[in-house]
């Protein structure tokens, strides 16, 4: 069952994420490196995957 439009999905790619954060790929990367903002690893391949409430967070302290 597809999800509303106004309704994130569970878990972002990293282009979602990057797209939501309006940051480039690259810039998720050295986030995750540092701690600022943690993916979760999702396959052996190591696909990242970011919860939307951390997203929210970083957003919010965009605004401050």
């Amino acid at each position: 069952m597809p999800t509303p439009k106004n309704e994130l999905p569970k878990l972002l790619t990293i282009r979602q994420a990057a797209e939501i954060l309006n940051v480039h790929i690259e810039t998720l990367r050295r986030w995750d490196k540092s701690g600022r903002l943690r993916a979760i690893i999702v396959n052996k391949r190591g696909d990242r995957r970011y919860d939307p409430k951390d997203l929210e967070a970083i957003l919010k302290n965009k605004k401050e």
